[in-house]
């Protein structure tokens, strides 16, 4: 899905290291006579998450924990959001979970369950995320409007010359803002895109999705953890402290595989094209980090292979660290770019270091 309605346009030849690239993937699992899908290791994460999210939860609606003890386990809940939206929803929104549709229809759902709202993702993530990535005025994922800078097409504030010091803070706003006002604000600029329409969902239904999903969100977080216990004010303080911690890490997991001092952010020409193969434009745009098998690797969905995950956005992570060993590979035969931290405290530098570059004052 490389062009809709935004009118822009990829370079549609193949060259060489695409069609080998491509075949060596294939030929990976062909050898190894395995799915690309999920396997009985990504069924144990799916349980581990949802039981990081849910655990405490019971144990806060059940009286066992109580008073401000109670505001480990909404820490640990953070957690657990963070976990289901990385490594579980993800696979599922870009239907990478399973060969069968309802099963990624179902799983996808996960997303709601913690506050967002499932439609919306896949529209902002695999629609224009995906298929115009680090593209400002396409990619809604690198646009924080006026608040943040992150290319130099951008228009330049006066504040964004501190935004490498107050960025952190709004990151762990990202999940509120989600559950509070963003997702109905871009229902409404979806539908006059005629993004919805790609979705086969109409606004009447996803207006009564949104409204279904965000009430169930409100009810089971806030309203009945408040009725048992009858600590409103710590409950409120709880569901922030969760909202903050997952924001907070969902949102520089993400950060750190796009808005780093070592990708590019190219723009179309007058005519609306990009002269760049659409599977180099992602190697460009995208970078790795800490890639080997570790359990932050596995907590977070494999998304510290950003750019497997977005050559091969239909294969399910738990191959991404194979696959990253031919796809570097073949990316140093041809000479494409290949961008990697060796850790992810370098990734961290790496996006620190941009942002306070776009703050700067241009000479």
């Amino acid at each position: 899905n490389i062009s809709h309605s935004n009118h822009i346009k990829f370079d549609t030849s193949k060259p060489e290291f695409v069609k080998v690239l491509r075949k060596r993937v294939n030929q990976y699992f062909k050898d190894n006579n395995i799915s690309k899908n999920s396997n009985s290791m990504m069924v144990f994460k799916t349980v581990f998450m949802l039981c990081l999210y849910f655990i405490p939860y019971a144990l806060i609606v059940s009286g066992l924990v109580s008073s401000y003890y109670s505001l480990i386990c909404w820490s640990i809940m953070g957690f657990g959001m963070a976990g289901i939206g990385l490594s579980i929803m993800h696979d599922a929104n870009h239907n990478a979970y399973s060969k069968n549709p309802k099963v990624n229809q179902w799983v996808g759902y996960f997303i709601n369950l913690v506050g967002g709202y499932d439609l919306n993702w896949r529209v902002q993530h695999n629609v224009l995320h995906h298929t115009y990535t680090n593209i400002i005025g396409h990619d809604e994922d690198v646009d924080a409007g006026i608040v943040l800078r992150f290319s130099k097409d951008q228009p330049r504030k006066l504040h964004h010359g501190f935004q490498h010091i107050y960025a952190w803070f709004l990151y762990g706003l990202m999940t509120l803002s989600w559950l509070l006002s963003k997702d109905f604000i871009q229902l409404r600029k979806y539908n006059k895109k005629g993004l919805l329409k790609t979705q086969g969902v109409s606004m009447k239904k996803a207006l009564f999705q949104l409204l279904f999903w965000k009430t169930l969100y409100v009810v089971y977080v806030i309203l009945i953890p408040a009725f048992f216990t009858s600590e409103y004010l710590l409950v409120i303080s709880g569901v922030l402290l969760m909202q903050f911690i997952a924001g907070l890490f969902l949102t520089i997991v993400f950060l750190c595989a796009h808005i780093v001092d070592q990708t590019e952010f190219p723009l179309p020409d007058n005519k609306g094209v990009v002269n760049q193969n659409w599977y180099i434009h992602q190697l460009e745009t995208t970078a790795n980090f800490s890639n080997n098998k570790s359990f932050f690797s596995w907590f977070i969905g494999g998304l510290n292979y950003q750019i497997e995950h977005h050559l091969f956005p239909s294969i399910c992570h738990v191959h991404y660290h194979e696959l990253s060993k031919i796809v570097k590979k073949t990316a140093l035969e041809y000479n494409v770019p290949y961008h990697a931290s060796n850790t992810f405290l370098g990734a961290l530098n790496h996006h620190y270091k941009h942002l306070k570059l776009m703050g700067k004052k241009p000479a």
